[in-house]
């Protein structure tokens, strides 16, 4: 398709979409922001990029927002439920709309998930309008089947499913986590064998997969965004070390060695028990390559550490985490 030159973004002022704007504005957007200005816009003295304050759940303020900007292609990255997608496609139905969706739409358990293959959530009607964590994987599910109704109607739009996203601004924390305790410590507890295998895309490549599907991708397609490398949770740490230019050793522990410390593999951000992998042969098809996870690594891993990112509140604090340690390595 011939490139569209303006853009609306519905969020996009803190992680994901603070990249995808700098993504946008160096192939030669102007790019608004829509957003209820609750988080400091931190594009406010940057030409090409404006912003509209408004609430994505009225649809007033969607058509004021579209009146204002204007333009030829929207990227949603904060439709958590179903009628607002509903909404938006209805809103954008003259352009190119990108829906960012989650790889949590999946029922997990293919090994790769697939786009045309691996089955989504159902979702009840109940779930649409819930906000608990338990319902987000079928509301992004339904969300999903939102955008494929819409494009059935002649509407441009389409689905990115990412994987879990990491890089500078991540607000949630859960890489930077692991970057601490690598900053901080020599021995660094992992649960299992180390070998926890959870997809992940680095913000900046995902950027680039939004810029991608909003210029070439098929209206009514999903397309999964993760890494074309996939690293084990042991080789996250190693790499963060690389990048930090410092070593660190990786203590692993059963989950009967956790359990005499009550503590849950499920404390340790990123882990997952069984591998979350999805096939990303469709959005390479579009040209779209990852950058090696050295460099991605090291770039997040530098950037959470200037900033003091500590991790979430939730997760195992480091007094127990040297408990169990000191109990393994006795």
């Amino acid at each position: 398709m011939t490139r569209s030159d303006t853009a609306l973004f519905v969020g996009g002022t803190r992680f994901i979409g603070r990249h995808t704007v700098e993504a946008f504005r160096d192939a030669g957007y102007a790019v608004t922001t829509f957003s209820r200005g609750t988080h400091d816009d931190p594009f406010a003295d940057r030409d090409g990029v404006d912003n509209y304050t408004g609430d994505r759940t009225v649809r007033a303020d969607l058509v004021a927002a579209r009146d204002a900007g204007d333009p030829d292609v929207v990227v949603d990255f904060v439709g958590l439920h179903p009628e607002e997608v509903r909404e938006a496609t209805d809103v954008f139905a003259d352009c190119r709309y990108v829906y960012v969706s989650s790889g949590s739409a999946y029922v997990p358990g293919d090994v790769p998930m697939r786009e045309d293959r691996t089955a989504l959530h159902p979702c009840e009607p109940a779930q649409e309008d819930d906000d608990s964590a338990e319902t987000y994987g079928p509301r992004k599910a339904e969300c999903d089947r939102a955008v494929f109704a819409a494009a059935a109607e002649g509407v441009e739009a389409m689905a990115v499913r990412p994987m879990l996203v990491q890089g500078p601004h991540d607000y949630t924390e859960r890489f930077g986590y692991w970057v601490d305790r690598v900053a901080a410590n020599d021995r660094v507890l992992v649960p299992g064998d180390g070998g926890s295998l959870l997809h992940r895309v680095y913000v900046k490549d995902l950027a680039d997969a939004l810029l991608r599907v909003a210029e070439d991708g098929e209206p009514g397609e999903a397309y999964n965004a993760a890494g074309r490398s996939a690293y084990s949770l042991r080789r996250s740490l190693e790499l963060i070390a690389d990048g930090l230019d410092t070593e660190v050793e990786v203590v692993t522990a059963s989950e009967r060695e956790l359990a005499a410390h009550d503590v849950e593999p499920a404390a340790f951000p990123l882990y997952t028990p069984d591998p979350m992998l999805v096939a990303t042969d469709k959005l390479a098809a579009l040209g779209w390559e990852s950058t090696p996870p050295a460099e991605s690594v090291a770039e997040t891993a530098r950037a959470h550490a200037d900033a003091g990112v500590t991790g979430p509140d939730e997760a195992l604090d480091r007094e127990t985490e040297a408990a169990v340690i000191d109990a393994l390595t006795e």
